[in-house]
């Protein structure tokens, strides 16, 4: 990998400066917004370990799957206000380009961010 590749999350940052360093748990999130940001990284990357660490235990599955010929493509953050994050991330498949918006919540656990649950939008 490129040192400058840039973060998938959108960010504008290299992947290193931004996103990379919490993936290896050399920092935290510092607020849901990021940690969103953080998680749909770790999905465009297929890296379940991630998405299972930074799950509430409460709410988390016992593993990860991904979608075989599905790319992420792009995420916009529509709000992010107190413990709740709302985003659309843009996927392609074989067969053609799709959406998933979501409004995700967070929660404080151990001093750190955590995924709750979310609604998703139809």
């Amino acid at each position: 990998m490129s040192l400058l590749e840039p973060c998938p999350c959108g960010s504008g940052q290299p992947y290193t400066a931004c996103c990379g360093p919490l993936h290896t748990g050399a920092r935290l999130a510092e607020t849901p917004e990021q940690l969103m940001r953080s998680r749909y990284s770790a999905f465009a990357r297929r890296d379940a370990d991630y998405l299972l660490r930074t799950w509430h235990p409460g709410t988390r599955p016992k593993t990860v799957e991904f979608e075989e010929g599905l790319r992420w493509a792009g995420l916009e953050i529509v709000d992010a206000s107190g413990d709740e994050v709302e985003f659309v991330a843009v996927y392609e498949t074989p067969l053609g380009m799709g959406a998933l918006s979501e409004r995700s919540r967070f929660a404080q656990r151990g001093g750190r961010w955590v995924y709750v649950d979310g609604d998703v939008k139809a």
